[in-house]
């Protein structure tokens, strides 16, 4: 078991998959495969989404929007998405079947009202740390594989993010599910190749 590379398991959760308000497509596949992978890695960290109601980046907090409209915010383009793990909500929470006790830490990202937060390292205004670095850091960890939702987005905005803290990154692939609207899954693939993670099918 090796002790200086970390399992990111990105956002597993019930809104992510079937039934979810922002379900990924065949987002439940990634559940047992995860499960297995989780077993021999000895520092495991869970993201979970967690917005407060009317965040910044749901349309309804938006009159006249819909979903998955782009607008412009003062940190850039922001994506509009449908209400989504609402802190508190079921939707929230990880999906039941995720099956992980010997993870070392939860961490909760969007809660910031005004700033949407894909990475696990970094908010979307990509100065507003989450503290996960440090954290890392004083485990003595130097490379994270990431696996969960969504591969265009989460997976790849904390990918490419692990790399900017100096970390090796690799994304497990068949442990990921992708939403690709618009070419985004080719897109993440190449901004995360340009970045120097890798792509891996096992470990």
């Amino acid at each position: 078991m090796n002790r200086t590379t970390c399992l990111l398991v990105i956002d597993v959760q019930r809104d992510f998959c079937a039934g979810g308000a922002l379900a990924v497509p065949d987002g439940d596949a990634v559940v047992p495969v995860i499960n297995a992978l989780a077993r021999r890695y000895s520092t495991v960290v869970i993201t979970q989404d967690w917005h407060p109601p009317h965040h910044i980046s749901f349309a309804s907090t938006h009159g006249g929007r819909v979903p998955f409209e782009t607008i412009t915010l003062d940190y850039g383009e922001q994506v509009l998405w449908p209400d989504h793990c609402v802190m508190g909500s079921a939707g929230a929470a990880l999906h039941p079947g995720l099956d992980i006790p010997h993870a070392n830490l939860i961490l909760r990202k969007g809660l910031n009202i005004g700033i949407d937060s894909y990475s696990a390292f970094l908010e979307a205004d990509r100065t507003t740390p989450t503290g996960l670095d440090g954290y890392l850091a004083a485990r003595g960890i130097t490379a994270v594989d990431l696996c969960g939702l969504a591969t265009d987005f989460c997976v790849a905005w904390s990918a490419q993010d692990a790399r900017r803290f100096g970390l090796a990154a690799r994304v497990i692939a068949p442990a990921c599910r992708a939403i690709d609207s618009g070419g985004s899954l080719a897109a993440a693939w190449q901004a995360m190749s340009a970045a120097g993670v890798a792509q891996i099918g096992a470990v």
